[in-house]
């Protein structure tokens, strides 16, 4: 049974975040019953909290022990974080000290509060190679006046979740069953590294198919929509929609989009007719 609940945004950037293809994605999730929601790349959770239905269990996951801990630290700390982050500046400077700090020297409180500041601050959301990111049309990116509602909302939303912090092959075995609906989205073939080194490597793609072939739930995987991809998982149904991005100058593509995959093990009905959406 599938309760109603209302969105939440996402309280970072993430590169691939899915947001303008987000309703589209969760329109079909929040049609789909099942008895248990698992997401194993969750990032920032740009689909997770746009979903509109919840059922009985959820669990998200991300190798990153960033993402982990900092939706640990709002699930069960979330007045202690609070304090942490008082007080703290949209600066350049602060963001070049934290891009330096060895996270794994920190309390899971300052680490939690160095991953946010630096996602929110760094260009593009990015993860691997981040830079501070100049807007001069807005104001500071790091402003806890208006982030605060935010994270209360997300403090909120994460009540009951189930958050792990595992490879995505000991995931999906463990959270498998036929009332479970998976989404999946990895790094982009040809993008591997942009979440970190050794996080998703090319021959994982392969690895996945095979995994994904026998499961016993249903799964939706988003992936950049490459000849490669539509090989690997050709065994399965295969989707294609419409999307802009945001990094790397596309948006003067002079087609306007690009092509994205929505690959599943099952018809997905509400996409018979061709999809348009927007970038991350």
């Amino acid at each position: 049974m599938l309760t109603t609940i209302t969105p939440t945004a996402p309280v970072a950037p993430w590169l691939g975040g899915k947001r303008n293809l987000a309703k589209r994605i969760c329109a079909i999730l929040d049609a789909t019953p099942c008895a248990t929601y698992a997401e194993p790349f969750v990032g920032m959770g740009g689909i997770f909290l746009r979903r509109q239905a919840r059922p009985r269990t959820e669990v998200i996951n991300d190798r990153g022990r960033d993402i982990a801990n900092l939706f640990r630290i709002l699930q069960r700390h979330y007045p202690q974080f609070l304090d942490t982050l008082r007080f703290q500046l949209t600066t350049r400077a602060e963001f070049e000290r934290l891009v330096r700090v060895d996270p794994d020297t920190l309390t899971d409180l300052e680490r939690a509060a160095r991953f946010l500041y630096l996602q929110r601050t760094a260009f593009g959301g990015k993860v691997s190679g981040r830079n501070f990111g100049v807007d001069r049309a807005r104001p500071g990116r790091f402003n806890l006046t208006t982030l605060e509602p935010m994270l209360e909302d997300l403090h909120s939303r994460l009540a009951g979740v189930v958050i792990e912090c595992l490879d995505w092959p000991a995931f999906i075995p463990r959270y498998d069953g036929a009332d479970t609906l998976f989404y999946l989205d990895p790094p982009y073939w040809g993008c591997e590294d942009d979440y970190g080194k050794a996080m998703f490597a090319r021959t994982d793609f392969q690895r996945l198919a095979e995994l994904l072939a026998g499961i016993k739930g249903r799964f939706i995987l988003s992936l950049n929509d490459v000849p490669e991809v539509r090989a690997i998982f050709a065994t399965f149904e295969i989707q294609e929609v419409r999307t802009t991005y945001t990094i790397s100058g596309t948006r003067n593509d002079p087609a306007g989009s690009r092509a994205e995959l929505l690959i599943s093990n099952w018809t997905l009905r509400e996409l018979s007719e061709p999809l348009t959406g927007g970038g991350s």
